[in-house]
C-alpha cells in the first residue's frame, strides 16, 4: 500500500533528519508510529469528523489523523508555521492521496486559534512549542466540542516543560485526564 510505504519512509527520513540536526527548528520531531496508531484509533472511537493539529513538521502525524477521518468523511485542519516543512508536507498529503482531507493553514497558532470556530473540533492533537500550551489554552479550550479529546505529546519526555499548565487544567472541573505511555507520552484531555 502507498500510505504505508510512505508512512515507512517519513519515519526513516525523520529519524535520519533529526540526527543530523542541531537546532530544534530544523528537526521533524515526528510522533512515533504508536502514538500514530493511537490517534489513528481515537479518531474513529470519538467518530471526529472535524480534527485540528497543531504542529504540522512534515505530515507524518497528519497522515495518520487524515486517514482516520477520511473514514468519516471528515477534515483535518492543521497549523504550521514553518514554510519549509509546510511545503514538505503538502506534498506528502498529495502523494497519500489524502489531500482532500486536510486543510493546511500557515502561520503563528494563536493568531489562527483565535479565527476557528467555537467548538468546531471533537479532537484536537497538540504537538508544537510546548512554552506556548499556557498560553493558547484559552483558545483550544474554547475549541474543543463537548466531549471533545485532546491529545498532547511529550507529555512523559517532556513534561517538566508543561507541568503548570498540566496542573492548571487538571484543577478545571470541566475537564478529565489520563497520562498514556505510549510514545513519548500522550496527555488525553476529555471535555466533559
Amino acid at each position: 500500500m502507498a500510505l504505508e510505504q510512505l508512512k515507512r519512509e517519513l519515519e526513516q527520513f525523520g529519524e535520519y533528519n533529526d540526527s543530523q540536526q542541531q537546532t530544534r527548528g530544523s528537526k521533524m520531531l515526528n510522533i512515533t508510529r504508536d502514538t500514530g496508531e493511537l490517534l489513528a484509533v481515537l479518531v474513529q472511537t470519538r467518530g471526529a469528523d472535524a480534527v485540528l493539529e497543531i504542529g504540522t513538521s512534515n505530515g507524518y502525524s497528519t497522515l495518520w489523523l487524515a486517514e482516520a477521518v477520511k473514514r468519516l468523511g471528515g477534515r483535518v485542519t492543521t497549523i504550521e508555521l514553518d514554510e519549509g516543512k509546510r511545503t514538505m508536507a503538502a506534498a506528502n498529503f498529495q502523494r497519500a492521496g489524502l489531500g482532500p482531507w486536510i486543510s493546511q493553514l500557515a502561520g503563528e497558532a494563536e493568531a489562527l486559534l483565535a479565527e476557528l470556530p467555537t467548538e468546531g473540533y471533537q479532537l484536537i492533537f497538540l504537538d508544537s512549542d510546548r512554552q506556548h500550551y499556557r498560553t493558547w489554552w484559552p483558545q483550544i479550550r474554547r475549541l474543543l466540542a463537548p466531549r471533545g479529546l485532546l491529545v498532547v505529546d511529550n507529555g512523559i519526555s517532556h513534561r517538566d516543560e508543561m507541568v503548570e499548565w498540566m496542573s492548571e487544567v487538571q484543577r478545571d472541573p470541566a475537564f478529565q485526564s489520563t497520562l498514556v505511555p505510549v510514545g513519548k507520552g500522550e496527555w488525553l484531555v476529555v471535555r466533559l
